[in-house]
Parts: structure tokens; sequence; C-alpha cells
């Protein structure tokens, strides 16, 4: 580990890597950490202490929301837009042909997902506050139209500040610059977590506590186990002339990931599961019963523990295979092969290699989907087995903290190979 920081700290564009990445970071949190005025902290703590749903989205807000702050969204309406962006990819054949225009159609894509933000940005917001003015407490008294619309403009403008970092620390840093953004945000919030458990520590609950600490170490080794885990296909090119010399065929290999989506489905699958809720939120004070009846109803049915987490079981499977089609496509990496004259021993180049390929990704993918899956559930599972409600948000952001680790570190491994095959 020593020789691998030191190792980190010669290379100067490493360096100012890592260096730029804290410094976007510190100031996320100083933007986090910003309250908006004329609120009832206390009133907002009592309503997060009793309202599950409200400590979800503070997941995505990295505890921005329970502070009120001026970003108090947090990333979440920007992942809700690159949701909706991938899959209008899906449906809209336009912005398909776009996204296979390189650089350019990603940026174009890009700017489209940031266009979007803004009014999910604001539809949210508006959510979050009328749902937080109809708790029994006072939390920010009589709001008139003119400080709602104040309100909405500056947790908007939050969001969007809070995107743009992201985006510098993709660019300038080290990582994914949101994954980075909500992984800050769980860190910060475990160690209050764990000051809550300890305040209500009871010797009659000791084995449930070890209980919750040795899954957590389960949860670490086979996250681990399976983002690490990959299927090696052998790429085999075939020997060529140059001059006259004759040089022989190289194999290679091409490897397929069990869990090539990461983190995403997680986010993604979480950031989906908030939407009902906020809408339902906009409806319950409807003064037709049947639409206030059916948002009462909405709002209890993702209360109940059995319906959420097998929900969201099936939305991570969904969204690791959706994720894994958008970022491994088999026919543009056997069209790829055969470029490069390489062909896997055994399978005929073209539709037979496409076929191949797909066969294998589906496979493993099922896998890591289902896995993923239990993983993401295992902090339910465990709260309804040991009973200890204080750390069930640190138990989902484990699977987050330790995938967006993961893919951090591969990151600086790569960046010094690179380093060590320009100094060859």
């Amino acid at each position: 580990m020593l020789a691998t920081i030191t190792h980190i700290w010669k290379h100067k564009d490493l360096r100012n890597r890592i260096l730029m990445t804290l410094l976007l970071l510190v100031i996320v949190r100083l933007v986090v950490h910003t309250p908006m005025p004329g609120v009832n902290l206390e009133a907002l703590q009592q309503v997060f202490s009793s309202n599950q749903f409200l400590g979800l989205v503070d997941l995505f807000s990295g505890g921005a929301l329970n502070k009120f702050s001026i970003a108090m969204m947090g990333v979440a309406p920007y992942i809700n837009a690159s949701i909706i962006m991938q899959l209008m990819t899906m449906a809209i054949p336009s912005i398909e042909a776009l996204q296979k225009e390189g650089e350019y159609g990603r940026r174009k894509i890009n700017q489209y997902t940031r266009l979007l933000t803004v009014p999910l940005g604001l539809l949210q917001s508006w959510g979050m506050v009328s749902l937080l003015q109809r708790s029994d407490v006072s939390i920010l008294g009589d709001i008139s139209p003119l400080r709602l619309m104040a309100i909405l403009m500056v947790v908007t403008a939050g969001t969007m500040l809070l995107m743009w970092l992201g985006e510098l620390i993709s660019e300038m840093g080290i990582g994914n610059g949101v994954s980075l953004i909500i992984f800050v945000g769980i860190l910060e919030a475990l160690p209050s977590a764990l000051s809550g458990t300890i305040a209500l520590f009871d010797v009659g609950k000791l084995v449930n506590i070890i209980i919750f600490g040795l899954l957590a170490i389960i949860t670490i080794y086979f996250v681990v186990y399976i983002t690490e885990g990959q299927r090696n296909i052998p790429i085999a090119y075939a020997g060529r002339g140059g001059g006259n010399r004759l040089f022989s065929g190289q194999t290679n290999h091409l490897p397929l990931r069990v869990n090539q989506a990461g983190v995403i489905p997680i986010i993604f699958a979480l950031s989906l599961l908030l939407f009902p809720g906020l809408i339902a939120s906009f409806f319950a004070a409807a003064r037709t019963p049947w639409i206030a009846q059916a948002a009462d109803f909405i709002q209890k049915l993702f209360q109940d523990q059995l319906f959420y987490g097998v929900l969201y079981f099936v939305l991570v499977v969904f969204f690791t295979y959706f994720y894994t089609w958008v970022i491994f496509r088999p026919d543009n990496v056997a069209e790829n092969i055969q470029r490069s004259g390489g062909f896997i021993p055994g399978i005929r180049p073209g539709k037979q290699t496409v076929d191949f390929l797909t066969f294998v990704s589906n496979r493993i993918t099922l896998a890591g989907a289902i896995f993923l899956g239990l993983i993401a559930i295992l902090p339910l599972l465990a709260q309804a087995a040991t009973g200890i409600t204080t750390l069930s948000l640190g138990g989902t952001g484990l699977l987050i903290v330790v995938s967006v680790a993961l893919e951090t570190m591969r990151q600086i491994r790569a960046q010094l190979i690179m380093k060590q095959y320009d100094e060859i």
C-alpha cells in the first residue's frame, strides 16, 4: 500500500488529478452543508427519524436533504435525466444514431441530459417541499408563492452545481464524479449511524449487532469477488506477412466482467423507486376523493417492506441487463474483432460470433444481476432479522461504497500502468 501511494505521488499528472478530485469533493461538501434560511431543523430531523422514504432520498443528496441545504435534491434529478435519455436511446432511432456518432454524439446527448435535469430538478424539489410541508410538524411555516419559487430555483441551481462539479471530477480528476459525490455522502453519514446505534445499545441486542457486522463483512467480500470476476474469451489473430518476413499469429483475450454495469443498476433502481412516492405526494391533498385515495394507497404500498424489496430486486436485475446492453454491444464487438483480423477459435466470424458473445454475456450477466439484486435487498433482510434500523441505510450504501471504491482504484491502477509504459 505504501509503495503504491509513493508511486502515485511520484507522477505529477496522477497526483494532480487526485488532488483535484479531493478539492472538488470538499467544495461539494461545502455546498451540501449550506442550509436554506428560515428552516426549523429540529422539526426536520424529527420528520426524518420517522420516515424511511426520506432516508432513501437523502442517500442521493449526500445528507443535504436532512439539512434542507441549497442542494437538498443532490444529483437525483441528473440521474433520473440520464435514465430517461438512455431509455430514449432505445426508443428513438434519431437519438440512437446520434449515440453512434462518437465523441460528437456523446457531447450532444450529455447536453440534452443537462437540459432535462432542470425541469426534473424543479419538479422533484416541488414535490419534496410539498411532502415536507404536509408533515405533522411545521418545517418552513407559511410559504408565499414568491418564496416557494425562490426555494425551487435555488434548489435546482444547487443540483446543477453538483452536476457540474461531478462532471469536472470525471474530466479532470479520478473516477466517476456523480458516483463519488454519492460515495462521500454515504461515508459522511456512516459515523452518525454508528453513533446512533451505540446510543441505543442494549446488551440484549449484542447478538443482533454481531450478526449485522458479520453480514457486512460477508457482503464486502462477495461484492469484491463478483465485481472482480470476469470471463476471458480467447481471441486469435491470423499470421501475416510483411516484406520478406512472416509474422506468426497472436492470441489475446476479451474480458467480460460478471458485473459489467458496476454500481449503476443500484443507483438507477433506487432513483426510480423515489418517483412514485414523490408523484403521489402531489395528489395526497387532492379534492377529488378517488385521486387522494389512490395517492394514499401508493404511498402506503411503497412503505410496505415486502413489496419494496421485491420491486427493488426486480429493478436491479432489469437495470443490470439494460446497462450491460448499453455498454456492451455484441454486434459492435464482433465487427471490431473482424476488422482487426481476429476471430474466436471454433466460432465463425459474423453472426455466429455475435450469437456466441450474446449467449456468454447473457449467462454471466444473469449470475451478476441476481447476485447484485440479492446484495441490494440484503439490508432489508438484515433489518428484518436483527431489528437494527439505525444502520439500514449504511447497509444499502455499503454496496455503493465498495463498488465505487473498487472502480476508482481500478482507474488509478490503469493510470499507473500507463505511466510505467511511458517511462519505458
